[in-house]
């Protein structure tokens, strides 16, 4: 069995799990995300009939299954470094696959959801609603495929190279991907559900 090379950092509040620099990205990107939340509030304030009207119009149940595609998926993204950690690299790529295709099932339902709202006309210009939860919704789209890619990376060198694995740069990968996780559960509640 291979043996993980592992980068020996004091653990402390200058190097969390992912690393500094993964941190600094996530509350940037929080801030983002939090930033266009709060405005899409303050707009509902203008238009409140106009917003709840349309997020009637949004199917709360998948954005509830995508939730739970998420979450699933980061529940084994975290068995994934769990298993490293303690050298199971067999274990690990199991996980990291599952982990991936929770990733895969939201992007396919979100897909649905999307040519759905297309079909109906409720595109980005339809109205305020509609402009951020296109924003929104994308934005976050482009962020789990950024992270799949990631993943997909760490899969190859797993099944390629496992001598070759740094545990930081697992840990910096399952990082980036409970913010997707985070995001998401920030942006369910308010899109689906508050309007």
């Amino acid at each position: 069995m291979s043996t993980i090379i592992q980068e020996h950092h004091s653990k402390n509040i200058l190097y969390p799990p992912g690393g500094i620099l993964m941190w600094i990205i996530i509350y940037l990107e929080l801030i983002t995300f939090g930033a266009v939340l709060i405005a899409m509030v303050l707009y509902s304030k203008d238009e409140p009939e106009l917003f709840h009207q349309s997020r009637l119009q949004l199917n709360t149940s998948f954005g509830a299954i995508n939730t739970l595609f998420l979450l699933v998926s980061g529940f084994f993204m975290a068995l994934t470094v769990g298993a490293l950690k303690i050298n199971n690299i067999p274990k690990s790529k199991l996980y990291l696959k599952l982990t991936m295709f929770g990733g895969f099932l939201f992007l396919g339902l979100k897909t649905v959801e999307y040519i759905d709202k297309i079909d109906a006309g409720l595109t980005m210009g339809y109205n305020t609603f509609f402009s951020f939860y296109w924003m929104l919704t994308l934005f976050h789209v482009i962020h789990v495929l950024v992270g799949l890619v990631i993943l997909a990376s760490v899969l190859r060198t797993m099944i390629k190279k496992p001598e070759k694995l740094i545990i930081e740069d697992v840990e910096a990968s399952a990082t980036f991907w409970h913010m997707c996780d985070l995001i998401w559960l920030l942006l369910f509640p308010v899109i689906y559900l508050i309007f």
